[in-house]
């Protein structure tokens, strides 16, 4: 069996197919051509049945093998309808089916290279799949880009979610320096707040220390205070200054206080408190201010003289033994300073009771400092008292 070469769709020319005429039964049909039986070379054949034989001329394929469709040769141009021209001498072909007109293949697969043109066809496309004896490139796999969008994706994330906790940590280093300062500013407002506490207690001290306290002036003189027993006479005395040479207290009273035994050339005398009797020595005398110097091998404390002389209106506190009551304690304001008169020297003014056995006894202002000795009181008349200037009493005795 052989392809039969006809016009192009294996249809007489001028047939109608399905009723179809005109341009439209000759325009070539997409159709492959039809398989006809094809004479061998050098029969003949008749065009109608009874005819005269005729031997059938078989076309020579030309070269080539590219042809659009409905062409006619390889490389010519398309074939008419119909049959050939007959060749010179011999009777025209009939009309009808043309199996011997060339047809090119529409595509590769119907063999190549046509048959019977080895030498002139081209050689087979490289590395075209489909071809025949040409194997068909590997098939690469499929590479999956899934893990790639997701690792990009997590990559994403992760810079998204570093960049807000960078954001947030620069956002919270800012409100702690913020809290810091505010901080730095607290504690400094509560520094100088504290400052001015400490500036205003020490205020508060000083003016509690100038206050006048006869309790704690009491508490803190009392011990240094004694009952003077001189003879048959009985006063008051006080320890002052710093301890004496020998190891022994230096006391200050009044001078007539001891001038039963001073004029009666005895030196000694004995200081009393409570249950205790200490023995004293008459150091030495100043009768014109009525002072007198005392020591004692016992070690006291020594009070505190003033070092400014007193002002009127000033409170004071008066210690002695009146009538021999020793720890008695008075109280009363310095009612002036009264100036040396008649051979005496001057003397405190105070309205402080006082009475026989003051005399020699301390008189302290109010921040526990002696500021006189109590010597003598008016007689009929009242809160009149009067006392020697400590500074007489140490200028003369430098003992203080």
């Amino acid at each position: 069996m052989t392809a039969g070469f006809g016009a192009g769709d294996g249809r007489p020319m001028g047939a109608d197919p399905d009723g179809m005429s005109g341009s439209a039964a000759e325009r070539p049909g997409p159709l492959p051509p039809r398989i006809e039986p094809h004479p061998p070379v050098g029969a003949t054949w008749s065009g109608t049945p009874g005819g005269t034989e005729q031997p059938m001329a078989v076309p020579t394929p030309r070269t080539g093998w590219s042809a659009p469709p409905n062409s006619g040769q390889w490389g010519q141009g398309p074939v008419p309808a119909g049959p050939p021209a007959a060749p010179p001498g011999q009777a025209p072909y009939p009309a009808g089916p043309a199996p011997y007109a060339p047809v090119a293949p529409a595509s590769y697969g119907g063999g190549y290279p046509p048959a019977g043109d080895l030498a002139s066809a081209p050689p087979y496309p490289a590395g075209q799949p489909g071809w025949p004896g040409v194997t068909p490139p590997p098939v690469r796999p499929t590479r999956r880009r899934w893990p790639v969008v997701l690792a990009t994706v997590l990559v994403v994330a992760l810079a998204a979610v570093v960049g807000v906790q960078a954001y947030q940590l620069d956002r919270l280093g800012d409100r702690l320096a913020a809290t810091d300062g505010r901080l730095a500013q607290a504690q400094d407002g509560d520094g100088a707040r504290l400052d001015g506490l400490e500036k205003r207690a020490d205020a508060l001290e000083k003016q509690a220390g100038a206050a006048f306290n006869p309790e704690a002036v009491a508490s803190a003189v009392l011990p240094s205070v004694f009952r003077v027993r001189a003879g048959q006479f009985t006063g008051s005395a006080f320890a002052v200054g710093k301890p004496a040479a020998g190891g022994g207290t230096n006391l200050f009273t009044n001078f007539h206080v001891v001038e039963s035994v001073w004029e009666g050339g005895g030196r000694e005398v004995f200081l009393e408190r409570t249950d205790q009797r200490f023995p004293a020595t008459i150091v030495k005398v100043d009768k014109t201010n009525d002072v007198a110097h005392l020591r004692t091998t016992g070690k006291f404390t020594g009070l505190v003289t003033a070092p400014t002389a007193v002002k009127s209106g000033q409170q004071i506190v008066v210690v002695g033994a009146p009538l021999g009551l020793e720890d008695s304690v008075t109280t009363g304001v310095v009612s002036a300073l009264r100036a040396a008169q008649g051979g005496s020297g001057p003397a405190i003014q105070f309205d402080a009771p006082i009475n026989p056995g003051n005399s020699g006894g301390p008189v302290i202002n109010g921040s526990k400092q002696v500021v006189g000795i109590a010597t003598a009181k008016a007689r009929d008349a009242e809160g009149i008292g009067l006392a020697v200037p400590i500074k007489v009493a140490c200028d003369g005795f430098k003992i203080c």
